[in-house]
């Protein structure tokens, strides 16, 4: 399986209003940096899994909409919480809504978002796209 990561980081604001995350249940920022690493069986026909500079748009895209942003207020998280976990996941669906439409991105294996809170907490999300 071949891999391309490109990571940017991003700043969000939000709480997590249940007695299990101690200090987070009010309302705290997070600088997350976000990885992403797109997966596929084979190399293009240019030897490469995709084009890094659409790899990088795509997600600078992504994180415009999340970037200092209150994801309490947030339509994508209303009902929700905003852990990292689930926050991980919302950028691979967001990311794979994108790429998918590209000749590069039907052929992907699958996205891996990871959010690296700080060097010794991170948390993440693979999402398999069912393509070789």
């Amino acid at each position: 399986m071949f891999s391309l990561t490109v990571r940017r980081h991003f700043m969000i604001a939000h709480s997590l209003p249940r007695e299990a995350f101690g200090p987070a249940q009010g309302l705290h920022g997070a600088t997350f940096v976000a990885e992403v690493t797109f997966r596929r069986a084979e190399l293009n026909d240019d030897a490469i899994v995709v084009d890094i500079g659409a790899a990088n748009g795509i997600l600078e895209e992504v994180l415009a909409d999340l970037n200092y942003k209150n994801l309490d207020e947030h339509p994508a998280f209303h009902g929700k919480l905003s852990t990292t976990e689930a926050l991980a996941k919302h950028i691979a669906d967001a990311v794979a809504d994108q790429v998918t439409d590209t000749p590069d991105g039907q052929a992907l294996a699958g996205i891996d978002v990871v959010l690296r809170e700080n060097p010794d907490a991170w948390a993440g999300y693979t999402l398999d796209l069912h393509r070789s």
